[in-house]
């Protein structure tokens, strides 16, 4: 699953404290990798992307302790925007991978779920 995460950050302790929370994201069981990235053309709009295993491993990486002292103070500056996606087709320079929903019939949790 890929979590993308935005942020309109004008504190200048903005790059600090993403690198700490990517770094204590990276020690977590499932991550795969992450990126900090800011908009070409805005110099205040930045998006934290990390890969993991599946949305149970990102679930208990937000429970580990040093997650929650390092990263989860600058998730919650966060836009309210969806973050967590399920990874449905991967491309390589080779090929194109398509997996499996891993959603249930009884998972509601996203907003537009809730709405019906």
């Amino acid at each position: 699953m890929i979590v993308i995460t935005h942020f309109d950050a004008r504190d200048p302790r903005f790059l600090d404290r993403a690198r700490d929370a990517l770094s204590a994201l990276a020690k977590q069981n499932g991550f795969i990798d992450g990126q900090l990235g800011r908009a070409a053309d805005d110099p205040h709009s930045w998006a934290l992307v990390t890969r993991w295993v599946n949305v149970g491993a990102y679930r208990r990486a937000l429970g580990a302790f040093e997650v929650k002292i390092a990263a989860t103070p600058l998730l919650a500056d966060a836009r309210g925007d969806v973050s967590a996606f399920e990874t449905l087709i991967s491309a390589t320079p080779s090929e194109l991978i398509e997996s499996p929903s891993q959603r249930t019939d009884d998972a509601c949790n996203s907003r537009a779920d809730r709405e019906d």
